[in-house]
């Protein structure tokens, strides 16, 4: 059912609202029974942030001969700057309402879906009532709707309407018939079911062997492939240590072919060097030729220190002979003169 509001203007210019009466909302006057009762959440104000804790005189108080922080203050300042900025610019950015046009002026009217009537004084009554404690909830009254309409009653005599055993006969027939037509569905219906089950046992058998077979082809595959990389590794094993022989091989090979030629001109250049000596023959470089030197060179400095004195000797003995000689030559002529 709709309730339909209606609202006019009267013609001295006063707005009036009016809608059609409508049942208040069903509330409960006695409370409910403990089974429909909501289940009520409490909790322990020990635990309640809200609450504090402790002696009221050992709280944190900034004693007031405490210098401000500047930076706080600064910092407080910049956010009440910027709130008041972005409350303008959002003030700015707000839509209005446009304005008026000539001869009319804007008014404020309700909205809402309810008029009510707008007054400074508020009215207000105190009420009191008192209720017992525990009042229990008396017993629903039984629901009889109201009486509407008009009552008129009419007087049928027997046989009038129809015969009952021969009206009834067709609606036999049809429940007889719809009875059996489904019973024989059920029946096929039980027959379709045990079919499909035996085909589903069929189809299952058959899969559980085919999944078998797929298990064991798998696995063969799984033994095979196993089989195939280690005889595969096997091999290349193989081939690896054949590769590895075949370069020893060739590395001896050309290590004795380098080396046929290389200790030859080895031991040469070691023995030119000295590096390969024979002990007499470098004990005599080493001590007897060194000691024979020296002994020849000390034989023949006193070989010359005495040739060397015995040509003085004869030098001077000569100039004393020479200077006799011309002694005497000078000494005859004297004589004669």
């Amino acid at each position: 059912m709709a309730f339909v509001s209606h609202s006019q203007r009267d013609t001295n210019g006063s707005y009036t609202f009016s809608s059609r009466p409508r049942p208040v909302e069903n509330r409960s006057k006695y409370r409910e029974a403990p089974s429909e009762q909501t289940q009520i959440n409490y909790g322990n104000i020990m635990y309640d942030r809200r609450v504090v804790r402790g002696n009221t005189y050992a709280q944190h108080v900034i004693p007031t001969t405490a210098q401000p922080d500047l930076a706080e203050i600064q910092r407080q300042q910049d956010i009440r700057r910027r709130a008041i900025a972005r409350k303008r610019a959002q003030e700015q950015f707000k839509p209005k309402t446009p304005e008026a046009l000539q001869g009319r002026k804007h008014i404020d009217v309700q909205t809402e879906l309810y008029l009510e009537e707008l007054s400074d004084v508020i009215v207000a009554s105190d009420i009191e009532c008192q209720t017992d404690d525990f009042l229990d909830r008396p017993a629903t009254p039984l629901f009889i709707p109201a009486k509407s309409g008009k009552d008129v009653e009419t007087q049928i005599e027997e046989g009038e309407l129809f015969d009952f055993d021969r009206e009834v006969q067709p609606l036999l027939e049809v429940l007889v018939g719809k009875t059996i037509e489904q019973s024989l569905e059920e029946v096929m219906e039980e027959e379709e079911l045990a079919s499909l089950r035996a085909q589903q046992r069929a189809f299952q058998e058959l899969r559980n062997n085919e999944l078998a077979e797929v298990q064991r082809l798998r696995e063969q595959e799984r033994r095979r492939s196993e089989e195939k990389e280690r005889r595969m590794s096997q091999q290349k094993e193989v081939l690896k240590r054949e590769r590895e022989t075949a370069e020893k091989i060739a590395a001896r090979a050309y290590t004795q072919q380098y080396l046929a030629d290389l200790f030859p001109a080895v031991f040469t250049s070691l023995r030119s060097h000295g590096y390969f000596y024979d002990p007499v023959e470098k004990d005599i470089e080493t001590n007897f030729f060194p000691w024979l030197m020296d002994e020849i060179n000390n034989r023949l400095d006193e070989r010359y220190t005495a040739r060397e004195l015995l040509d003085t000797i004869i030098y001077d003995v000569v100039q004393k002979r020479q200077e006799a000689f011309k002694a005497q030559e000078t000494q005859p002529v004297k004589s004669d003169m």
